[in-house]
């Protein structure tokens, strides 16, 4: 198993795994975005994401996607990590860890904060492996969004 920095020429494989992982959360309907879009997205000049990928064999298996946030109480940049997936075959296996860990390394080598995701509340199994890490769940916290036509509107 490696895990490795994803490049351009990852964008297929990368959406590949965006609709597995959207299966996987019942909201296949909701991916959207096309490989141009994720070149775009993650590799283009303005790109605020990075993406890795973990390789069995030399055969893409799984993938994580992060971007730098802030946190005004710390002073310092904190890493969010918008996706990681492995696909089911490969699940027990280390490599999602391995994943995590490398996103880890990557924040404490820039100086970040801390690392935060978030995580469906029926996923058992994920929540269960984060906490194993010694990740702590933040409760107190409720996430709101703007998208679509109400962000429009209301950015109008």
């Amino acid at each position: 198993m490696d895990v490795r920095t994803a490049t351009v020429e990852d964008a297929e494989v990368i959406l590949a795994l965006i609709i597995e992982l959207a299966i996987y959360e019942k909201a296949e309907h909701e991916v959207v975005t096309t490989v141009d879009e994720i070149r775009e997205s993650i590799f283009g000049s303005h790109s605020k994401a990075s993406a890795l990928i973990a390789e069995v064999d030399n055969k893409p298996v799984a993938y994580a996607v992060y971007f730098y946030n802030y946190s005004t109480w710390l002073g310092k940049n904190g890493i969010y990590l918008e996706d990681i997936y492995v696909s089911p075959e490969y699940r027990q296996q280390g490599i999602g860890k391995a994943l995590l860990q490398r996103v880890s390394k990557i924040a404490v080598n820039q100086n970040c904060g801390r690392v935060e995701w978030s995580v469906l509340d029926w996923n058992t199994p994920a929540i269960e492996f984060y906490e194993s890490l010694g990740a702590k769940p933040q409760d107190e916290w409720t996430v709101y969004r703007l998208s679509g036509d109400e962000l429009k509107n209301f950015a109008a």
